[in-house]
């Protein structure tokens, strides 16, 4: 099947709802494509149209999402819409800064290892408030502790100008190295994960989101 076949029968079977026959028919890079052709979708204003009522009813009775995307909790980044998605098509664990921990490790094993879901996605975004603040050293209850899963990208970016929230390149940069650093977390934290991305049956990748463009830049 030639390149151009092959992403209208992706888009073909993203316009139904995602079965579990369906699921087992795509492969890592299958997900990926499907994720890239939905944004250009969004971007375009060419969404595809979907009965979501009609989806709510169809995956009643169980799910089988294609992929996972670890995300921030910013109002600004729903990924279903992003990414032109319908009911039961993605995974969604989302966290202020788009980081891991146990559990959110448990809910990927969950994800993949349970549910048969392809591809782990980890998409930052532009202007990431968590990560101001960890740039920032912001200190209030719960953040506090929270902020400090950024620490490691913050330490690992080279800057010798300001490295505060007033410097927007600093804090694009810190971004990215978080979102590169969770996507090795996420092998370095779960056997399970890394045995499955060794094997080819997964694929772990980051991606930032543009608050202003909608765009979505896979690294």
């Amino acid at each position: 099947m030639n390149i151009k076949n092959k992403c209208m029968n992706l888009e073909e079977i993203n316009s139904k709802v995602m079965t579990a026959d369906t699921q087992k028919g795509i492969s890592p890079d299958d997900a990926l494509a499907i994720l890239k052709a939905g944004n250009q979708r969004f971007l375009e204003k060419k969404m595809i149209p979907r009965n979501l009522n009609g989806q709510v009813e169809a995956t009643g009775g169980g799910q089988a999402p294609f992929a996972a995307v670890v995300g921030c909790i910013d109002s600004r980044v729903p990924a279903e819409m992003v990414f032109d998605q319908g009911i039961g098509d993605i995974f969604n664990a989302r966290i202020a800064g788009n980081f891991v921990n146990n559990d959110i490790l448990g809910s990927l094993e969950f994800a993949c290892k349970v549910a048969g879901s392809k591809l782990i996605l980890v998409l930052g975004h532009t202007s990431c408030g968590a990560v101001k603040g960890a740039c920032d050293g912001v200190e209030l209850g719960n953040l506090t502790g929270m902020l400090e899963n950024l620490k490691p990208a913050l330490d690992s970016v080279d800057e010798s100008g300001d490295r505060s929230a007033a410097n927007p390149g600093f804090v694009q940069k810190v971004a990215d190295a978080n979102v590169k650093l969770t996507c090795q977390a996420i092998q370095d934290g779960s056997s399970v994960l890394k045995e499955m991305v060794d094997n080819g049956e997964i694929k772990v990748v980051g991606g930032m989101y543009d608050v202003k463009s909608g765009k979505v830049t896979f690294f």
